[in-house]
């Protein structure tokens, strides 16, 4: 195993430690557990700013408090709350993603207004990374399928990242006026260039950091800015002209809260997520706070760029789901189609 290897296997060692570090310090007294259910690449994210709510809400309360953190394919974990983990938060990459928790009677209708910004403390986008020196030449999307190209990205069947990878891809077309047809054309050749669908973002970025398979990987910005970091300068971050506007939402879970008596720390834990403290934490981490001032001083790592909304290619994140992802939706459609 080379330096390189050995770099990335011991950061993520490190990170799934203090993952547990978070809620192991009480594992002697009968503290109340949280579990907050995430997606995938958000561990190290939470394994920071655990202890600092935890600090934070026994000198507000008195009361000790132990947090436990899920993390996978966003939709994958979507599926596993509704079948019956006990999450008391989750914290996942697309509102439709909660949505399908509100048609199972787990979460309150109007759980985009109980917190500020339609329960969306911070934002996100897909970018590019590549290998050193960018030998594909890789800077725009038509790229990717200019070349015989090998494209990583997640399975949008499991992964927030995987399906924002699909939308943003059509999505570049449309932003630029294309119409349906030819996006649905670059899609088609996009994913003809996908060598395999991990079940998630990680999945995803282990298959081309760690494995070195593919020319170009499509993720989350947070991602990408970690793995880039990670790689010893062997990656580099890409951003396209433009790229789609993620944004990762939240909720407590209003059936398992009821249960476990949990309401008040779960409420608390989610509203922490837009305070000062929690928003420059999200910053440095690579997310986009909701919080502009904060944004504005990370531009250095958070460039401005065109983001454009989900409204430019369906009605909303739900109708999203359905039009891409659903029975016959495009990518099902796409992905059946045989190749040329």
């Amino acid at each position: 195993m080379n330096t390189h290897r050995l770099n990335i296997v011991a950061i993520c060692l490190v990170a799934g430690a203090t993952a547990l570090l978070t809620y192991g310090n009480y594992d002697h007294d009968q503290s109340p557990r949280l579990l907050n259910v995430s997606y995938d690449p958000t561990r190290e994210l939470y394994a920071e700013l655990n202890p600092q709510f935890i600090r934070t809400y026994r000198e507000t309360t008195g009361r000790r408090l132990q947090i436990e953190q899920s993390h996978g394919g966003s939709s994958k974990q979507a599926r596993a709350v509704g079948d019956g983990l006990a999450a008391d938060v989750v914290t996942l990459a697309l509102p439709s993603d909660i949505e399908g928790l509100v048609q199972r009677g787990l979460i309150a209708k109007d759980w985009r207004q109980r917190l500020p910004h339609d329960a969306q403390p911070y934002s996100s986008t897909v970018v590019f990374v590549v290998r050193k020196t960018n030998p594909k030449h890789i800077h725009d999307w038509p790229d990717l399928i200019a070349h015989h190209l090998t494209v990583i990205t997640p399975d949008p069947r499991t992964s927030g990242n995987g399906k924002l990878s699909v939308l943003a891809a059509w999505g570049s077309v449309v932003a630029r006026g294309g119409s349906e047809d030819e996006a649905r054309q670059f899609l088609r050749q996009l994913y003809q260039q996908v060598s395999k669908l991990g079940q998630g973002a990680r999945d995803a970025t282990t298959t081309f950091a760690l494995a070195k398979e593919g020319d170009v990987h499509l993720t989350w910005e947070n991602e990408a800015i970690r793995e880039v970091q990670q790689s010893g300068g062997e990656l580099e971050v890409i951003y396209p002209p433009v790229s789609i506007r993620a944004e990762p939402s939240v909720a407590w879970v209003d059936a398992n809260v009821a249960k476990r008596g949990s309401a008040v720390a779960a409420k608390a834990y989610l509203e922490y997520l837009y305070t000062d403290e929690a928003q420059e934490l999200f910053a440095r981490n690579g997310y986009r706070p909701s919080n502009e001032a904060i944004l504005r001083r990370h531009r250095d790592q958070l460039p401005d760029f065109q983001l454009f909304p989900i409204t430019l290619i369906a009605k909303d994140w739900d109708d999203a789901q359905t039009k891409f992802f659903g029975d016959n939706g495009i990518f099902s459609t796409i992905r059946a189609a045989k190749a040329p």
